[in-house]
């Protein structure tokens, strides 16, 4: 007979191990997790006035709090890109049980890979080096009118359109919030 108090703490063990490589696994491919607050995340859709037009790149879609409310209370197709591969297999499971499936497509890889032109809304909730290194792929492949919403941290050199203090959310508007694009 197995001890109880044995099959606890292995119980225990596995949840821990699970939990910890779900929260820092994201630092082994370059970024943190942190899931980005409800407020954020209404003030992020609501700045960018997402609609049923509109293709969203939610960039590193963790659990997916932006991609399912985009679609499901937007009527958004999105695009949730995620590097880290169990929280890939948390947002495909999310998808495939939830409502709105057929506006959702899951892309496990790198963003700064993704080609941009597609975008009418692209979300961030990423580290300022992030930020930084997107900005040059988010003026060659963006479109006109394109809108960019960054929770915690700006584009650098960018101006926002508008700052919501309360929430630490940025709205751009491409390309007027470069101050020498055409």
């Amino acid at each position: 007979m197995v001890d109880p108090t044995f099959v606890l703490a292995v119980v225990l063990l596995i949840v821990a191990v699970a939990t910890g490589y779900f929260v820092f696994a994201s630092f082994a491919f370059g970024a943190g997790y942190e899931p980005t607050p409800r407020k954020a995340v209404e003030k992020m859709l609501a700045f960018a006035a997402v609609g049923p037009d509109d293709t969203v790149f939610d960039l590193g879609a963790g659990t997916g709090a932006i991609v399912f409310r985009a679609a499901r209370r937007h009527g958004a197709r999105v695009v949730g890109v995620e590097v880290e591969p169990i929280r890939v297999l948390v947002l495909r499971a999310r998808r495939r049980f939830g409502p709105a499936a057929d506006r959702i497509a899951i892309h496990w890889g790198n963003f700064f890979r993704l080609d941009f032109r597609r975008a009418t809304v692209v979300t961030a909730f990423l580290w300022p080096g992030a930020m930084a290194r997107l900005r040059p792929k988010f003026e060659s492949e963006l479109t006109v009118g394109a809108r960019v919403v960054s929770h915690c941290h700006a584009v650098p050199g960018w101006t926002p359109t508008e700052y919501d203090r309360a929430t630490d959310v940025y709205l751009y508007r491409w390309p007027e919030c470069h101050g020498d694009a055409a």
